[in-house]
């Protein structure tokens, strides 16, 4: 087909009516997504700049090194909520990572021709919509009302509970990924099926099962409900697991709200302060994925 002809059938197309008519409505759809993209940038870029301004001017060394202020006192840090936090996290990744990556092996292996495994991915995909306050109080009724007081360990099994099924669903989507010439070429040289599904499967994909821990992390570092009615909080530095614990969402939460500006102050740098570490975690997972794609 030479240039001409080409030209020629273009500029019929630009003649036909329902062509432009088409074209029009094809414009108008890209202005509205364009629009409704930039709304949405617009929102989050107000709220970062207002958590940056504010938070910043709340940064300090003694933000690291105090524990919370009592009511009405100047000064004080963020100390006892931040380990706090980094304790139950720690924790409830613990737990949750070895029992959502064997899920995930498990219903990548056996899910589609096993009655528990249709189940559990059933279930999995029920928790992963679940409200976190019902997470929450389902602790509470199950376990901190049982031993009669808020504590550490309860906080951990509810954000736990929240975690697994993140890890859960990008596990077993994952190893959907590897090509079925891989796990053939391991079972023709004699290997097992659970050597093919560990040593092989997993491994070709451990930046993404990686990944999928971290994006749990970060779900589970901000969640607010949850602790409120497991691991309640504590104005003093404890690392006593079984008790209750400070932690940064709920001091937030409470600072907040509070009618003193040195804890509206201390809740601003905390927030700067989760809102980095997700941001960080967002970052490390999507380098993970971009590179599990090139490999």
């Amino acid at each position: 087909m030479s240039a001409a002809t080409s030209v020629d059938q273009q500029a019929a197309q630009q003649r036909n009516p329902v062509y432009r008519r088409r074209l029009a409505l094809h414009r108008v759809g890209i202005a509205l997504c364009v629009l409704a993209m930039a709304v949405g940038i617009a929102f989050l870029a107000s709220i970062l700049f207002v958590l940056l301004a504010k938070g910043f001017g709340s940064l300090s060394l003694a933000l690291f090194s105090q524990t919370t202020p009592a009511p009405g006192s100047e000064g004080g840090g963020l100390l006892n909520a931040i380990v706090g936090s980094l304790l139950m996290v720690g924790v409830a990744t613990l737990v949750s990572t070895p029992i959502g990556i064997l899920a995930g092996i498990y219903l990548a292996e056996y899910g589609d021709r096993s009655v528990l495994g249709q189940v559990t991915r059933f279930v999995t995909d029920i928790m992963l919509s679940a409200p976190s306050i019902v997470i929450g109080l389902f602790v509470y009724a199950i376990y901190v009302a049982n031993i009669k007081h808020f504590s550490g360990w309860a906080g951990s099994l509810a954000i736990s509970l929240i975690a697994v099924p993140v890890i859960v669903r990008t596990t077993d989507n994952m190893l959907k990924l590897v090509p079925a010439s891989l796990r053939e070429a391991a079972f023709a040289l004699g290997a097992p099926r659970w050597k093919v599904a560990i040593l092989v499967r997993l491994r070709a994909v451990r930046a993404g099962v990686v990944t999928g821990v971290l994006l749990a992390v970060a779900r589970i570092a901000g969640e607010t409900a949850p602790l409120l009615f497991t691991a309640l909080n504590n104005q003093f530095f404890s690392a006593n697991m079984n008790a209750p614990m400070a932690n940064l969402p709920v001091v937030i939460y409470q600072f907040a709200m509070s009618p003193y500006e040195n804890w509206r102050s201390l809740a601003w740098g905390g927030a700067l302060l989760i809102t980095f570490s997700v941001l960080g975690l967002n970052i490390l997972s999507r380098t993970l994925i971009k590179q599990t794609r090139q490999g």
